[in-house]
């Protein structure tokens, strides 16, 4: 049996700041074959001097998030599971609504979706968010644009990099999978 194939996307730091990606790899790899994407490379992003601001502004500003979402298109061709943070969320569930063959998209701490008025047409998309993230969507335009939208109470922003939400997320995509096996 062959394994399902799980893009995994950075958040905006790309693997620079990524050591927590490789527990999400420690509970998925025997299960998943894993393709990873640095989400700074993915979007021709290099910031000379790597603040939160510079990243931003090469993400949002300098179309960095549209170069990402066709670099995505181009690489990713055939369908397949998807686990993105941050920024990468987002590029993921851009990149679906035009045409990223996917089977699932779990997308953590998605930054700006409110301005998409469609979801993917892939039937399995999880929009996972921390209570407090500042940068959450709205429970109307999740009602309008049809999400599925989860709420972790009492978690901000970076909730991906805590080790009590990898072992969540990494489970349920394990049952996923294991769920087909059987």
């Amino acid at each position: 049996m062959m394994a399902e194939k799980l893009v995994v996307i950075s958040d905006k730091w790309g693997a620079k700041k990524g050591l927590w990606i490789a527990s999400y790899f420690g509970y998925l790899q025997q299960y998943y074959d894993i393709v990873f994407h640095d989400c700074q490379q993915l979007g021709n992003v290099d910031v000379s001097i790597s603040s939160e601001e510079n990243i931003d502004k090469a993400f949002f500003e300098d179309n960095g998030i549209e170069r990402a979402v066709s670099n995505l298109i181009r690489k990713e061709n055939e369908p397949a599971h998807y686990l993105a943070f941050g920024v990468g969320a987002t590029v993921v569930y851009k990149a679906s609504l035009k045409g990223l063959p996917a089977k699932t998209i779990t997308a953590i701490s998605a930054i700006g979706l409110e301005s998409e008025e469609q979801t993917p047409l892939t039937t399995n998309v999880q929009l996972i968010f921390g209570e407090c993230d500042k940068r959450k969507p709205g429970l109307k335009w999740a009602k309008s644009a049809a999400a599925n939208l989860r709420i972790v109470p009492n978690f901000g922003h970076t909730l991906y990099s805590d080790e009590k939400i990898i072992s969540e997320v990494s489970l349920e995509l394990l049952e996923n999978v294991t769920k087909k096996a059987v």
